[in-house]
């Protein structure tokens, strides 16, 4: 190859653009960062990742894990209560001279041997532009103050400019609003997982990494829903012994940068990971990342700091995974989110987010008793008494007295209430049950940066040909068709074979231009994992050639076997070998 070696980054992406996988959105007109468009072959992949995600995730916990679907625009009283509206920010940088706009920790860390800026404030980070001369990336030109930018869309439904409402920055929100109902419809039972795979929106203030880092992905996310005095992981035992790569929060403070190598069972008991639930759902997606193509050793598990963590969480974990061009880039974000955002829609609805759990034997003991002054609610809240009592509800008695001792007043449904409208008193109480606010666990994944990692990892080239080895569950074509060559009856054969195959559901491209080899060539290179090749042997004995994309072995199979045994080898029950009867490869027809 002439010119300078292109990177393995540019050879994907160009492969990724040339033959239908991805390319920028809205090129027409120039394009705009942060966006991408999904081609005939791409759309297959991320549909196949998506299901692979929820076989991995969902099915196979089906019976406590269910879907569900809620819309990309809610109201701004979602994300109020959920601290988005106030804490779900970055912090942005102009540049003095061209006007262009960066994240300022990002810039910083491009231009100097810093890292892990994500926890400093806007007056730390000036400093360190100041300090290391940071300039404009675009321009070369001076870079002013650091400031913060909310990175939440914000639009209004209907004609109404009061109806402010914002694009969810993740999908995790539609869950929570509705854990009550699904709790319900899965018969209060605990622990609960809901799962839901949609669009998401950031608006991210200057995303320069292609494909990794876009303002509008799909997420795939679990909030699983436990009770924090049982929060035993019955799966844990399956995978006690698996070992994880992790940088723990002390890592990272003191700028350890090979990981540990830990057991879950260990990671677990030493407290290294908070929760069993976190540390199931990260051995899961160790796992889900090792078959999608990328080793054990390419990955770890690296906690984030307190000052970098996102406002809902008690832990982080990001796993990440090492990419040519970005180094460690984050795949998915493991979060022990405690109580944090049913707390908070309790307090900004008014409802009662909590689940009851029955005890083995009543209880009496004597407790603090939160009741409305009803007379001093009715007289100062008139009509909305009935919602304020009602808001009061669920409300903890400790929570309350909290309140009333850090600002003089509680704040619930949206109604302020001083000590007047409140009764508060001990009484000896017979307990059946308690009341509490599940905690959660959660894992979170972005399929478009996992379509590229996938793709990254699938690149290979040999004799000067590029071979993309797809996991064969995620090739958005299973099988090619081709005639030997275009004449004597071989092509209406190869086309009743090709029919046959997307009858019985398989994808299938049928092609008979060009040699043999260049055919070859052209499905290597878009990752079909398997070849037909219908020739003249065909004819008298109703055998076809079927090649292997990874070794280029062949080996002989009866046609109608064809639709039976591809599928066993696609879904791995069957070895490529014990595909038919094995033929001596040749680079020549190859």
């Amino acid at each position: 190859m002439s010119g300078e070696e292109r990177s393995l980054y540019e050879k994907v992406v160009e492969l990724a653009h040339r033959r239908g996988f991805f390319w920028p959105s809205s090129e027409l007109y120039g394009g705009v960062s942060g966006f991408l468009d999904f081609g005939p072959l791409g759309t297959v992949m991320k549909r196949r990742l998506e299901e692979k995600w929820r076989k991995w995730f969902i099915l196979r916990h089906q019976d406590f894990v269910v879907e569900i679907e809620t819309p990309v625009v809610m109201p701004s009283k979602v994300f109020e209560a959920s601290g988005h509206v106030q804490h779900f920010t970055d912090y942005v940088v102009d540049c003095k001279a061209c006007g262009r706009k960066f994240r300022a920790d990002h810039v910083i860390e491009e231009q100097t041997e810093l890292k892990g800026l994500e926890g400093l404030s806007p007056a730390e980070l000036t400093q360190l532009i100041k300090e290391h001369g940071v300039k404009c990336p675009e321009c070369g030109g001076g870079l002013g103050e650091v400031r913060s930018f909310n990175l939440l869309f914000r639009t209004n439904i209907g004609p109404y400019s009061e109806n402010v409402a914002y694009a969810r920055p993740e999908a995790a929100q539609g869950m929570f609003v509705n854990f009550n109902k699904v709790f319900r419809v899965m018969r209060e039972k605990l622990p609960l997982g809901i799962a839901q795979i949609g669009k998401v929106l950031r608006n991210e203030i200057s995303p320069r990494q292609g494909p990794i880092r876009l303002r509008e992905f799909t997420i795939m996310e679990i909030e699983l829903f436990f009770d924090p005095e049982d929060p035993r992981c019955p799966l844990l035992n399956e995978v006690k012994d698996e070992k994880l790569r992790l940088l723990t929060e002390d890592d990272v403070e003191r700028g350890v940068k090979e990981p540990r190598e830990v057991s879950v069972e260990e990671a677990v008991a030493e407290g290294l990971i908070k929760t069993e639930w976190n540390a199931y759902f990260m051995t899961l997606s160790k796992g889900f990342l090792e078959s999608l193509g990328v080793p054990a050793n390419k990955q770890m598990f690296i906690a984030k700091l307190p000052s970098e963590r996102a406002h809902y969480a008690a832990q982080v974990y990001d796993q990440v995974v090492y990419l040519d061009r970005w180094g460690w880039v984050e795949v998915s974000g493991h979060a022990y989110r405690t109580d944090y955002d049913l707390r908070g829609h309790m307090t900004m609805s008014g409802e009662d987010l909590r689940v009851f759990r029955k005890l083995e034997k009543p209880i009496v003991e004597r407790k603090l008793i939160l009741k409305p002054n009803v007379d001093t609610i009715k007289r100062d809240f008139g009509q909305d008494a009935g919602a304020v009592m009602k808001a009061l509800a669920s409300l903890s008695p400790e929570e309350v007295v909290k309140s009333l001792e850090d600002r003089g007043v509680v704040e619930v449904g949206g109604f302020k209430l001083g000590k007047e409208h409140l009764v508060l008193k001990e009484e000896l109480v017979k307990e059946t049950g308690r009341r509490f606010i599940p905690h959660v666990a959660e894992p979170s994944f972005g399929a478009e940066r996992l379509i590229y990692v996938t793709l990254e990892y699938a690149y290979s080239e040999r004799e000067g040909r590029v071979v993309l080895r797809l996991p064969k569950d995620l090739a958005p074509l299973d099988v090619a068709v081709f005639p030997l060559v275009n004449r004597d009856g071989l092509p209406e054969v190869a086309k009743r074979i090709y029919s046959q195959l997307a009858s019985a559901g398989f994808r299938v491209e049928y092609d008979d231009s060009g040699s043999i080899g260049r055919r070859y060539a052209r499905v290597d290179e878009i990752g079909v994992p398997v070849a037909v090749t219908v020739d003249h042997q065909t004819l008298s004995d109703d055998t076809v050639t079927v090649r292997d994309r990874d070794t280029w072995s062949q080996v002989r199979v009866k046609v109608e076997e064809l639709p039976s045994k591809l599928r066993d080898y696609l879904e791995g029950r069957l070895s490529f070998e014990q595909l038919g009867v094995s033929l001596k490869s040749s680079a020549s027809s190859s």
